[in-house]
């Protein structure tokens, strides 16, 4: 699994090369949009949110001894919470916007790493790349939010709460990274297919995934860049796969 994920995490070093050696950034002009009008929303409405939260949280402590410091550890967790939540939905609102804008680019390394200009893939149009997007997203996101909020809560609990948020960034890592690997399986993969594939290779998309989350902590640059270099590290890591299990020159199942 570590040595997975650290494969994940090593994509990202020739991604900015290929981009500009392939001439991909005119794909990402939309995506990139989409990304900063998210983000944008997202980021305003946790600021006005996460006071509320907090004294939401803080009235749970009816006692008036040590009020104003539960208060402030609750404004803490309240602005956590809105930050989780918000990287959830801003991740999976962009991915599934973007599915269209991403599946050329995704063929275009596919075809510069195989050599192969024509393979036998799944032709989709723009509706069905965009309702992939959407359904896979939508699907993940019900997923993560009930594996979130539990892991929330234990940040209530002394030194458990310091592993809580190891735990919540691999599991935000793991969904980022599954959207993108998921750029490529879907020409070559049906839904429930591509979702078996990802999960035997987690540490593929965890890896990804934590690159992706860490640029997000880049103000402004992050936005713009995250997508470019997560989805050319995902196509070029989830194309080595399929290359390595034969499963690009026909249509196969995948085996267990």
């Amino acid at each position: 699994m570590i040595n997975n994920v650290l494969k994940g995490i090593q994509a990202y070093s020739g991604a900015l090369a290929l981009i500009s050696k392939l001439k991909l950034w005119k794909y990402f002009f939309v995506p990139i949009i989409i990304s900063i009008i998210t983000a944008a929303i997202i980021g305003f409405s946790a600021y006005g949110l996460s006071d509320n939260i907090g004294r939401f949280i803080s009235k749970i402590w009816v006692w008036e001894f040590g009020k104003e410091t539960f208060t402030a550890i609750s404004s803490f967790i309240g602005a956590i919470v809105i930050l989780a939540i918000g990287l959830i939905l801003y991740k999976h609102i962009i991915m599934a916007l973007s599915a269209p804008f991403m599946s050329p680019v995704s063929e275009k390394i596919e075809a510069h790493f195989t050599g192969v200009k024509t393979h036998y893939h799944r032709n989709t149009t723009f509706q069905e790349q965009l309702w992939r997007g959407i359904r896979i997203n939508m699907r993940n996101l019900g997923r993560e939010l009930l594996l979130t909020l539990p892991i929330l809560l234990l940040k209530f609990i002394p030194i458990i709460n310091i592993f809580s948020t190891v735990l919540l960034f691999l599991v935000q890592a793991y969904y980022a990274g599954f959207g993108n690997m998921d750029y490529t399986l879907e020409r070559h993969f049906k839904y429930r297919e591509s979702i078996q594939f990802v999960r035997q290779h987690r540490g593929i998309a965890i890896g990804n995934g934590i690159v992706f989350i860490l640029f997000l902590l880049i103000p402004v640059l992050g936005v713009i860049l995250v997508l470019p270099m997560s989805v050319t590290a995902a196509s070029l890591k989830t194309v080595e796969l399929l290359k390595e299990k034969d499963l690009l020159s026909e249509p196969k199942p995948i085996v267990k």
